[in-house]
């Protein structure tokens, strides 16, 4: 029950941070001097939620993903790992670099009324919910070719 508990850190974190970037994204949108604390806080907080499932995510692949790659690999749906787990092994990076960026932009280029600032900062978090999406979805992926795996033995 706890190994599942571990994964579901990593992709609860994962859809907070998500959804904290598209709430900061239409604050941005709408910017003023009256939510241009909580654009900050946000910013913050989509950091700390992505970094964190970095950390869960990163932990249950070393420690617990060994056999599911096994059940996937077997299986009729080899290609969940061999594509999708090796795209999100990778894009993840650039998701982990945006998040930590994020904070920094939305600090160093207020005030976010200009227009090149403004668009810096909704750039950032458009692209953390595309790859976030992206993310979520190859994770659904890969969790259905365990299943296709199992099924199969």
């Amino acid at each position: 029950m706890l190994i599942q508990g571990q994964m579901m850190l990593h992709v609860g974190f994962g859809v907070l941070g998500i959804l904290l970037a598209v709430a900061l994204f239409v604050d941005v949108l709408n910017v003023s001097e009256k939510n241009m604390g909580r654009i900050k806080k946000l910013s913050l907080a989509v950091a700390v939620f992505i970094f964190l499932s970095y950390l869960f995510g990163g932990y249950w692949y070393v420690v617990h993903y060994g056999p599911d790659r096994a059940i996937i690999k077997a299986g009729q749906w080899a290609w969940a790992h061999n594509y999708f787990m090796e795209v999100k092994e990778h894009l993840f990076f650039l998701m982990l670099i945006l998040g930590m960026y994020l904070p920094i932009a939305v600090y160093r280029n207020a005030p976010l009324t200009e227009k090149n600032n403004r668009n810096l900062v909704l750039g950032i978090a458009a692209l953390i919910v595309l790859i976030g999406l992206l993310m979520e979805g190859a994770g659904g992926i890969i969790g259905k070719g365990v299943t296709m795996g199992l099924m199969g033995r």
